[in-house]
């Protein structure tokens, strides 16, 4: 009996605290909204919304995933990865561009059901751990995303290995401490191709830059990641939103398979460039 309890307690308190944590509301419609998934090069494929961007890594070792976006999206991604034929509890390690609701509100549960192991930059791992309640601008939203420990931590330059796939973590501070980029080779039809999925460096705060004490280096860490940003070679470049890399203008559900439709080194100067602008402006 007295073990009963204990168990029906423990389930209280678990039950309770996933109460606690309210993904905000007033979300982009186009954040929720499904989108087909598809095949952008080689073993790279799209599996998240129709804006947020969540990017599945198929090896030979099982499969590596990026972003999830909201913590509704899950059976979304979930389908859709097994919509391109793949099993869904062949995801062995989870990565994301930041720390943010809107990528990491599915993440915690996506870890628990596939077992996973989460790697993510050290310098967003305190965000992390308390569900986005330290972050220097979204504090104010508490809880916004189920609490969720790495596995991994990593810093400029880590290399992430699962088969014979690996990937190149970038440190892109600004956005958040621990915004991050990642570049990864992909071959296609004997042609290897150098992937960037990039973490743009928005700006999310309307306070100057000199008055955010929660984050004393962030003009500093973004002048930075424009240096770094702009110094990167690829042959292919994605980004955290779908709407950053322009994907719908540059493909329909319909379109047919075609590595060369991201190709685009001109929209990725443009996408920084206006980041820039937005940056240099910002008191």
């Amino acid at each position: 009996m007295k073990k009963y309890i204990v168990i029906c307690f423990l389930l209280c308190c678990s039950l309770l605290n996933a109460q606690q944590v309210k993904e905000p509301g007033n979300n982009p419609e186009e954040w929720s909204k499904p989108y087909e998934p598809f095949r952008i090069v080689g073993n790279l494929y799209y599996v998240g919304t129709y804006d947020l961007a969540s990017y599945l890594v198929v090896t030979n070792k099982g499969s590596m995933l990026i972003n999830t976006g909201l913590a509704g999206s899950l059976p979304r991604i979930k389908s859709n990865i097994e919509k391109l034929g793949f099993k869904y509890e062949d995801v062995k390690i989870l990565l994301t561009n930041q720390a943010h609701y809107d990528h990491v509100g599915a993440l915690a549960e996506i870890k628990r059901q596939t077992g996973a192991r989460f790697y993510a930059n050290a310098a967003d791992a305190s965000v992390l751990k308390d569900g986005g309640k330290s972050d220097y601008e979204l504090s104010h939203l508490g809880q916004a995303f189920r609490p969720v420990e790495p596995d991994k931590l990593l810093k400029d330059r880590d290399t992430i290995q699962l088969g014979t796939t690996q990937l190149t973590m970038l440190h892109h501070p600004g956005h958040t401490k621990g915004s991050c980029s990642y570049l990864l080779d992909v071959t296609e039809a004997g042609k290897t191709y150098k992937v960037l999925i990039a973490n743009i460096p928005t700006i999310i705060t309307d306070r100057p830059f000199a008055q955010i004490a929660e984050y004393p280096s962030i003009k500093k860490d973004y002048t930075y990641t424009f240096e770094a940003m702009k110094k990167l070679k690829f042959d292919i470049w994605l980004a955290a939103h779908a709407s950053q890399f322009d994907l719908h203008e540059k493909r329909s559900p319909n379109t047919p398979y075609n590595p060369g439709l991201f190709v685009d080194p001109k929209g990725y100067q443009q996408a920084l460039q206006n980041a820039e602008d937005r940056f240099i402006k910002h008191p």
